[in-house]
């Protein structure tokens, strides 16, 4: 009996140490937490820095921003815009997750849309020019095959492609650093809806996500680039009249 005992007590303990190991199956995989999810249990950590009524906080040329209804609206149906144009925060930011949704008008996701257009964000104007350098986060489709996007993956047959969601260096290193899988973006977007945009850096990280999918986890190898700076709203030139509709803007810094 005391030898039946002892490998009882012994099968007992194999089984306890097997459960409270913490193994996990090697198919398990965990998701990445969504901020949005999170927006309204954190609602009280968000300040709108747009008020809705008018530019207060911001600066551009007005000739392309407007404010209807609430909504800062992007460039002009009537005739083609000739440059890009941004509307700018007049404070800094570094540190931060910036909510806000965005709309382009004149296209469907398929057919493709016209639009183009991005977020600023840790950018700088371009003294004595229209521009802006930093990161952006893009909205709309990348039309043409160029040296910009070369590095995706996508040959030339397979362009047009979504932008949405995707991160590029405007006006300082001018590359596509990543893009949202196509088949994703094309499940998730509806042509002619309002895009929950949300982009959130920490430190040497910069993270997006469209409608709840995560398009971008970059994390910045060169030290030499600021970690600091404005926000702007973009409405890129186009030989097409176009708009893009801004709004509910809010941050956590």
């Amino acid at each position: 009996m005391k030898k039946y005992n002892e490998l009882f007590a012994l099968i007992f303990l194999l089984l306890l140490n097997i459960n409270c190991s913490g193994t996990k199956p090697n198919n398990t995989t965990e998701k990445k937490a969504n901020p949005s999810q999170n927006k309204e249990a954190n609602s009280n950590d968000f300040k709108s820095i747009f008020n809705e009524i008018d530019f207060s906080g911001w600066e551009g040329n007005l000739d392309y921003f407007r404010i209807e209804d609430g909504i800062i609206k992007a460039g002009t149906l009537k005739e083609p815009i000739p440059r890009n144009e941004f509307l700018c925060t007049t404070k800094d930011y570094s540190d931060f997750e910036l909510h806000l949704q965005v709309k382009t008008t004149t296209g469907e996701i398929r057919p493709y849309g016209y639009e183009n257009g991005g977020i600023q964000f840790r950018s700088r104007r371009v003294p004595n020019h229209n521009e802006v350098s930093g990161y952006q986060a893009d909205i709309g489709f990348e039309l043409n095959y160029h040296k910009g996007v070369s590095e995706l993956g996508y040959s030339k047959e397979q362009f047009p492609i979504s932008i949405w969601g995707g991160l590029y260096d405007e006006s300082r290193r001018n590359v596509m650093f990543g893009v949202g899988n196509q088949d994703s973006l094309n499940t998730i977007m509806k042509g002619g809806e309002w895009v929950d945009y949300t982009i959130k850096c920490q430190d040497n990280r910069i993270q997006i996500w469209v409608n709840g999918f995560n398009t971008i986890d970059y994390y910045e190898e060169d030290n030499e680039i600021e970690n600091t700076g404005i926000i702007c709203l973009q409405i890129h030139g186009s030989k097409d009249p176009s708009e893009i509709w801004y709004r509910n803007i809010s941050i956590n810094e």
